[in-house]
């Protein structure tokens, strides 16, 4: 879930202003430099991801299949809603036999803390011949109590922080097109700025942990919105390359389940849905005052791709209304193979239209 308030976060240091945003920095910082930085991403943030997708089978939770998680991204007191997304996935997969993820429709209920364990349960609602569909649930302690104890058979009181229906196809020849068409004429993403060139020199915890260990690389496109508007356009809209830094590999050497890879595609989609809004209101990650927070992500997986090979993300925002926005994004391999499909809403409050006492 991302829950944004910049009212409220610190200033580093009296250099340079850091609020966490959606797992991205803003900053107040001096332009990109490449000079300014040393890429020394740590080799350890894509076998994090790996460990964070490798689930525990768990005691059961009202009769359906549970698994307990870990987390290890601590950008944020708040976990990362692209983690929470990605490991449900990876629950509900486990309950499957012989057919693939297509589609999952989700929703954060709560949010989540990193301090805290996190324990997935997934239900059987169906096993066609052609079909399976799961509703997977993620949980975490209410308050301070120990509802989780090792060894229970059952567990006690738990709080649902995300629940999601997923469905599962077994594979199919059938007719194939796509629309949209991936965007022709884009930089190489090897050519781009990382994250760690704009955020790199900054010292504060967080941003430091957004760029060195975060272990998604994004290369953006379109002009980042990270320390002020984007002056060359309004339209609503976004485009980033991303994958892994590393190659996704069990700790062993071989080659993770297929479904690690759509869970990858699943945490780095969450972290972009509400940059098309920002642009066309000529907004940023720093705009002070301004509060977002996701309520729901949807995912239809169109093809296979590898999450460790570059990806094209492109959204667009149709709507905006009612102190929410809704986006949209098409994910291509390099070569222009439409991968998934997303749509994410999000309340999107700013300070101009916050409701005035009398």
């Amino acid at each position: 879930m991302l829950r944004v308030c910049f009212s409220r976060l610190p200033r580093a240091q009296g250099v340079c202003q850091v609020y966490f945003a959606a797992g991205v920095m803003a900053c107040a910082h001096s332009a990109y430099n490449r000079s300014m930085t040393v890429p020394h991403i740590s080799a350890d943030t894509t076998a994090n991801l790996v460990r964070m997708l490798d689930l525990t089978p768990a005691a059961s939770l009202g009769g359906d299949d549970s698994f307990s998680a870990v987390t290890l991204t601590r950008e944020s007191p708040r976990t990362f809603g692209g983690q929470v997304l990605a490991q449900a996935l990876v629950a509900a997969q486990r309950t499957v036999e012989g057919k693939q993820l297509h589609s999952v429709h989700g929703y954060f209920l709560r949010p989540g803390d990193i301090t805290k364990p996190l324990y997935y349960a997934s239900q059987r609602l169906n096993d066609g011949r052609s079909f399976a569909t799961r509703r997977v649930q993620a949980f975490q302690e209410p308050g301070e109590r120990p509802v989780f104890a090792p060894g229970a058979e059952v567990y006690e009181d738990p709080q649902a922080i995300f629940s999601a229906i997923a469905s599962f196809q077994l594979p199919a020849a059938g007719v194939e097109h796509q629309l949209p068409v991936m965007p022709r004429g884009l930089p190489d993403p090897e050519s781009l700025p990382r994250v760690s060139d704009y955020l790199g020199q900054v010292q504060h915890p967080v941003a430091q942990a957004v760029a060195w260990e975060r272990p998604i690389d994004i290369r953006y496109v379109s002009a980042p919105l990270y320390t002020q508007p984007d002056d060359s356009s309004t339209e609503p809209q976004a485009v980033v390359w991303f994958k892994t830094f590393d190659e996704l590999l069990n700790p062993d050497g071989s080659p993770v389940p297929p479904v690690y890879h759509q869970a990858a595609i699943a945490y780095a989609s969450d972290y972009l849905p509400l940059e098309p809004a920002l642009r066309a209101h000529s907004k940023f990650w720093l705009q002070p005052g301004m509060k977002s927070a996701s309520l729901d992500h949807a995912m239809w997986f169109h093809r296979p791709a590898r999450a460790d090979q570059w990806l094209l993300y492109v959204l667009d925002s149709p709507s905006a209304q009612g102190g929410r926005m809704l986006s949209r994004g098409s994910i291509f391999t390099a070569d222009g193979q439409l991968v998934a499909t997303v749509a994410q809403e999000m309340m999107f409050r700013l300070p101009e239209f916050a409701p005035t006492s009398s």
